[in-house]
């Protein structure tokens, strides 16, 4: 008899101990009716950068948020990455907080006093009156073939474009002769000097046709 209830009560704690095994192992995803779900990737979607002129400076505003909802992100510092495949530079923009981070930073080879004025461009070299073109001060920035991508990780290609003229973002208030007319703000290359030259051409016509006139009157 007291065999008996021996045995019984050793089955009986192996139906116990199974049944708890088999309740385990469904919840740590090792029973067949178990699916793990996916983390939702992290997106930069909707931020953006853009070139605009601020007291005849361009400067590059941006708007980066960031969105990721299952906080799998393995950073938040933001960069701004530019390159023309040739040239690659790589800008650091800051931290995300609360994962947004808005700002403006001057466009590379740009530079302002303290009043916050343009004193140098991109693709310009020399100080006050004697600005002349070069190839360098990341002059390459200034192209239509350039890419910007803002990265955290993930990461988001953006289009970017050095600031056209505008009333807002004029050359400097005296452009140096040797600077073969060419503006450095706006990075419009207009021929000033052809345009003189056309003018006086013009003129010199007119003085002539008013000399022969007279001549004929008198």
């Amino acid at each position: 008899m007291f065999r008996k209830s021996m045995a019984a009560v050793a089955v009986a704690a192996l139906l116990i101990l199974g049944g708890a095994s088999t309740a385990f192992a469904d919840d740590t995803g090792g029973g067949s009716n178990y699916t793990p779900r996916t983390p939702t990737v992290p997106t930069l979607a909707g931020s953006t950068a853009s070139g605009v002129c601020i007291g005849d400076a361009p400067w590059i505003s941006f708007s980066v948020t960031m969105t990721d909802p299952d906080n799998v992100a393995t950073g938040h510092e933001v960069r701004l990455v530019l390159t023309d495949g040739t040239h690659t530079l790589t800008i650091d923009l800051g931290a995300l907080v609360n994962d947004k981070l808005t700002g403006k930073i001057l466009w590379p080879g740009a530079d302002v006093d303290s009043s916050g004025h343009g004193i140098a461009w991109p693709g310009w070299t020399g100080t006050g009156d004697h600005l002349v073109p070069t190839t360098g001060n990341y002059a390459w920035t200034r192209g239509t073939h350039v890419t910007a991508t803002l990265e955290v990780n993930p990461s988001l290609q953006v289009p970017l474009s050095y600031p056209a003229a505008t009333s807002a973002c004029a050359a400097p208030a005296s452009v140096p002769a040797d600077s073969a007319g060419i503006l450095p703000v706006t990075g419009l290359n207009v021929p000033v000097i052809p345009i003189a030259i056309g003018g006086g051409i013009v003129l010199l016509a007119g003085a002539g046709l008013v000399l022969a006139r007279r001549r004929q009157h008198s």
